[in-house]
């Protein structure tokens, strides 16, 4: 990746529904090139898609915890299909320690909260760290130095 696809990526993680007449206008190329190289940027998986940020407490899910999981043997949540689909889980990471899995989680209300622990206890031991505010919360992927 050069510095054009650079300024592509942070123009698009900052306002991903920018046209592609104006994106070329601010990385000073032709509007061809400017899709050629978006469509690079997606074909190998840098770009993965377009979303919209969702402000959660807005959308009625004012409560936020990450949840570590220490899972038992087979009977894992990282093991379990339908566990992604549950409607209160935002995220999903694999991580290394005494844990297996770390998940970020959104309910509606504290007694919300409490039945997603209990329905997921039976998969081991979760313990939460609930998020009182979030000072940085996206922070856009910029080249390393």
């Amino acid at each position: 990746m050069d510095e054009t696809d650079w300024a592509l990526l942070a123009h698009l993680q900052e306002n991903s529904r920018l046209s592609l007449r104006e994106l070329s206008r601010r990385v000073h190329l032709s509007a061809p090139a400017v899709a050629e190289r978006v469509r690079r940027l997606e074909e190998s998986g840098v770009i993965t898609g377009y979303h919209a940020a969702v402000d959660l407490e807005a959308a009625g899910r004012p409560v936020v915890a990450f949840i570590r999981m220490s899972c038992y043997g087979s009977h894992c949540v990282l093991r379990d299909p339908d566990v992604p689909s549950w409607p209160e889980i935002q995220e999903i990471h694999r991580v290394t320690g005494d844990a297996c899995s770390l998940l970020k989680v959104a309910t509606g209300s504290m007694a919300g909260f409490e039945r997603l622990i209990d329905r997921l206890a039976p998969y081991g031991q979760p313990s939460s760290t609930l998020v009182l505010s979030t000072p940085l919360a996206r922070r856009p992927v910029i080249p390393e130095p």
